[in-house]
């Protein structure tokens, strides 16, 4: 798909992946409506849009997404991006938190994918990116609330795409491992270094599925640091 003169929503721009995708569609000619609590201090461009929006909050969803259309007649891409994590055994987890991460993760994906899936199906056109984890294809330790909502959208990723894709419309999950954002401000023992993930290289990646020709098909990107904890000594 060519992305110039194209419409994308991105969820959680603030930092990390999230802003690293919205500089590189922007950079492509795509005009994108960056959705989160906070906006960005580093992206000013007239085809970027912060939208205040907490994805937790369908009414505040709901009135994100009617700006949205106020200014765009459609939207070919969606990347549900916002994403939280609280670690830590399960016995010790406060019940605010699992909340928390539910209702970041998957119930703030579920109330954006509403937003966009009827007019994508009528006018044939449009991909869906959400973003997963590693820790949705496999079980860790003290990891167990999180994990829960990441398999959640792996599992609502691939249903959603067998239900969409004869309306030549994309369902796209992202399952990247250890990535240098905030994203382990919440883990205090876990410190970002070089050897993770860059959030731009994870972010190249999905533009360049965005980019792929219409019958082409990412429908899974698993991404993993080589040496996530650096070169043998």
């Amino acid at each position: 798909m060519e992305l110039k003169n194209k419409n994308a929503v991105v969820t959680g721009v603030s930092k990390g992946i999230g802003l690293a995708l919205c500089k590189q569609l922007v950079a492509k000619g795509a005009t994108v409506f960056g959705l989160g609590r906070n906006a960005p201090a580093d992206l000013e461009s007239e085809l970027f849009h912060f939208i205040e929006c907490d994805v937790q909050s369908l009414a505040s969803v709901e009135a994100a997404f009617k700006q949205v259309y106020n200014h765009a007649e459609s939207i070919q891409i969606l990347v549900n991006n916002a994403g939280l994590g609280y670690f830590g055994n399960l016995e010790d987890l406060p019940a605010e938190h699992w909340h928390e991460m539910f209702d970041t993760n998957i119930h703030g994906m579920f109330y954006c994918c509403k937003q966009v899936l009827a007019q994508m199906k009528t006018k044939e056109e449009g991909h869906i990116i959400n973003i997963a984890s590693t820790a949705a294809l496999e079980g860790m330790a003290q990891v167990s609330g999180y994990c829960a909502t990441k398999w959640a959208v792996k599992g609502l990723s691939e249903s959603l795409f067998k239900e969409v894709r004869d309306y030549k419309v994309k369902v796209t999950c992202v399952y990247p491992g250890s990535t240098k954002t905030d994203f382990f401000r919440n883990s205090p023992g876990i410190q970002p270094h070089e050897y993770m993930l860059m959030p731009e290289d994870v972010a190249l990646l999905m533009v360049q599925a965005l980019e792929m020709p219409a019958n082409f098909h990412s429908v899974n990107l698993e991404i993993r640091p080589l040496q996530a904890r650096g070169p043998k000594k």
